[in-house]
């Protein structure tokens, strides 16, 4: 008898003929293969590390016309916005918006700042990855313009960290909107989804959790960041009162102090190598420890891209595991419809598969037969409203009748408030063995340059003791150094132990849903004008 089918058929991305070189390279090292005997202190989770927007903000023309043309008015309004933002985003989300970079546009505007502010938004991060050289986390316009839109600012949702979407644009108001629309706009940055029902979603945010070395201010004792000149700051006298006061006085270490804050501080010394002050949160992601001659837990990193994941069904990509699975589970519910359905649907250029609009934006690519799997994304037995965006046009479903069984093939197009259009398949998805997608297509590993860490012997990436960052340096395991972790150094067992661990959600994928009602009961004390919308 025929049998309904609702479960995916991956057979046909699974890497099952992965070339030796390749699988040392990037599927040797699962994870970090950690000692037992590895030290774990209590770690701090997402609210209560601190986190870091390092923001450079852009003032356009009108802006400066508006502020009386004068260089200084515009430098200090645009930081008494970010501020206030700040303030907001320290007292809610125990995190800090830095002002790290700032440009103001003085004689006239370098990109069109029009009516439509996603048009606006798209010319503007043009004009970032093209002539902003200054290190930041995302990039803001604050415009003297009022846009024609039922919000007051826009940004690319779950953005942050990245060249070509972490921004966004914020129109004109008096100092407390505008602080609030900055906090909205940068709320989509960091993964915050806004609907009818005020939901939340999760953004990438691997850069947040790195702390500024430098900001656009002078160094000045009391900020809370340790600057040219100071050996510590543990921030204001209250500041101090909780954390730090009794190892930092004046910006000045006490006697004996090593440090006064910081992940791998603890009673005014470093922590001991290789204790974890940042659990990894998932298959792509690696978990830091601390050096032993520092304070500071290193930089946030995750796996370089192409490491497999998922039980060996999908592939690393920016820090997250990228399957056709876990996108139809995560936005509609369900798991990823067989693949004879992508073969069939994908290849029509229809509005039920497709590999895009094609650039009228008036009709759809139909998908090569070898580009099927990077198209649009079917599911099986899929609700029908995504959890995430607004539903463009209706659920599209077929019933196939193949190989003895029925099988469910369902798509949709979910919408971003930025335009960006959820119902398709992911770049860096697996497509095949060593292939991942990229842009609609179905494409070699070996296109995507991914670049490799040191090893040995040949082709043993870290030595086999270790993890490749996507900053292609060699994460070593426990008792393991060397830039290829070919060095053996054994790290001694503590001498006391702590009890049990308390292991929360923490590090690279941060899911800020819980604050979204904080930040709006802020916009309410300070007079905003409902959290964005006019």
């Amino acid at each position: 008898c025929p049998q309904n089918s609702s479960s995916s058929d991956t057979d046909g991305d699974r890497d099952n003929d992965i070339p030796l070189e390749l699988e040392e390279k990037l599927s040797y090292t699962e994870g970090l293969r950690r000692s037992k005997r590895q030290v774990r202190r209590t770690q701090p989770t997402v609210q209560s590390e601190t986190k870091y927007i390092e923001l450079m903000v852009v003032n356009d023309h009108e802006l400066y016309l508006h502020l009386r043309e004068s260089a200084s008015h515009t430098r200090n309004f645009a930081k008494a916005v970010v501020n206030m933002a700040d303030a907001i985003y320290k007292e809610q989300l125990n995190t800090r918006i830095v002002l790290v970079a700032m440009e103001t546009w003085s004689s006239q505007n370098k990109v069109s700042v029009g009516d439509d502010p996603l048009l606006t938004l798209r010319d503007f991060m043009k004009y970032r990855k093209e002539n902003i050289k200054e290190h930041s986390d995302a990039v803001h316009l604050l415009s003297g313009h009022t846009f024609q839109s039922s919000r007051s600012g826009t940004a690319y949702i779950g953005g942050i960290c990245s060249v070509t979407r972490g921004g966004g644009i914020n129109e004109y108001g008096n100092v407390g909107p505008m602080a609030i629309t900055l906090c909205q706009s940068l709320g989509q940055n960091i993964g915050m989804m806004w609907n009818k029902e005020r939901t939340a979603a999760g953004g990438g945010g691997t850069c947040l959790f790195n702390k500024p070395i430098k900001l656009l201010d002078p160094p000045e004792c009391g900020n809370g960041f340790v600057e040219t000149g100071e050996e510590c700051d543990c921030g204001s006298q209250v500041e101090c009162s909780r954390s730090g006061g009794a190892c930092c006085k004046k910006c000045t270490l006490t006697h004996d102090a090593m440090c006064s804050n910081g992940l791998c501080c603890r009673g005014c010394r470093y922590e001991l190598r290789g204790v974890v002050c940042r659990e990894s949160v998932n298959d792509c992601d690696i978990a830091e420890t601390c050096t032993g001659d520092s304070s500071q837990c290193p930089h946030n990193v995750h796996k370089l891209d192409g490491y497999m994941c998922d039980s060996n069904q999908g592939r690393c990509y920016g820090g997250r595991c990228k399957t056709r699975d876990g996108q139809c589970r995560g936005l509609w519910g369900h798991n990823s419809a067989d693949r004879f359905c992508y073969e069939r649907l994908n290849t029509e250029g229809t509005e039920k598969g497709n590999c895009g609009r094609d650039p009228s934006g008036h009709g759809w690519v139909q998908c090569n037969k070898q580009d099927v799997l990077c198209g649009f994304l079917l599911c099986a037995n899929m609700t029908a409203k995504p959890k995430f965006g607004d539903l463009q046009g209706e659920v599209t479903s077929l019933t196939i009748y193949h190989q003895n069984k029925y099988l469910d093939c369902r798509g949709g197009h979910a919408l971003l408030e930025d335009g960006s259009d959820l119902g398709y398949v992911e770049d860096g998805t697996p497509c095949g063995p060593n292939m991942m997608c990229l842009d609609h297509r179905c494409l070699p590993l070996a296109t995507f340059n991914l670049s490799t860490c040191p090893g040995s012997p040949p082709f043993h990436t870290c030595s086999h003791h270790g993890t490749c960052s996507n900053e292609v340096k060699c994460i070593c395991d426990r008792d393991y150094t060397g830039k290829d972790c070919s060095i053996r150094d054994p790290i001694p067992d503590p001498k006391t132990t702590e009890g049990p661990v308390y292991k929360g959600p923490s590090g690279t994928n941060i899911i800020i849903g819980s604050i979204a009602g904080a930040i709006l009961l802020a916009a309410i004390v300070l007079g905003g004008t409902g959290w964005g919308f006019k």
